[in-house]
């Protein structure tokens, strides 16, 4: 894959960013007018911050630093990074209006357990930290990937998780018992 794809990669992944902006703005007014509660505000400018420097420094260290394209890396790499997307959009479809890069949650909502929410309890951070690392490692932009992966995984085990799982003590437990599928009584 030569840079100017990569280039492409990242400049689309740029835009499915914008995308995901789009619908959290539509599904936080919609969560607003339904009573919904923001919390952990404080975080999410750095947030937001890490992620737009990481589609930079992807670029920027393959550029500066004229990192090569290993195919033995690159492709499964990429692979993961089309998974990760995948994954993330599997999140966003499965909370519907529910999902958010904010941490906005409605009383009175049940929590979600179907789609990936069945296994994991945040999906969407598995998508995050593989496309944290996998995205600049297309092009082995080693670096960049090691210096997301420490500061994102600062942010979500000390800032954005607890504040999710503060924010979710709002809605009732997950029920003890699995999820085999939709029921009458379960979406």
């Amino acid at each position: 894959m030569s840079l100017a794809w990569y280039v492409v990669l990242v400049g689309a992944t740029a835009v499915e960013r914008l995308a995901e902006l789009v619908v959290s703005a539509r599904n936080a007014r919609w969560s607003f007018a339904h009573g919904g509660i923001e919390t952990g505000r404080g975080h999410f400018p750095a947030m937001v911050a890490l992620h737009t420097g990481l589609l930079v420094a992807c670029v920027g260290e393959a550029w500066l630093a004229d990192r090569p394209f290993l195919p033995w890396l690159g492709w499964p790499m990429l692979a993961l990074v089309l998974a990760s997307q995948a994954l993330r959009w599997w999140c966003i479809a499965t909370l519907g209006p529910r999902w958010n890069t904010r941490v906005i949650v409605v009383p009175g909502l049940d929590l979600v357990a179907r789609g990936p929410y069945r296994w994991l309890r945040h999906p969407n951070y598995v998508a995050v930290v593989v496309e944290g690392f996998a995205l600049p490692l297309v092009h082995t932009s080693w670096v960049t990937a090691l210096v997301f992966t420490v500061v994102n995984a600062v942010l979500l085990a000390r800032f954005r998780i607890p504040a999710e799982e503060r924010a979710l003590g709002l809605l009732p437990p997950v029920p003890s018992t699995p999820v085999a599928g939709p029921g009458p009584d379960r979406p």
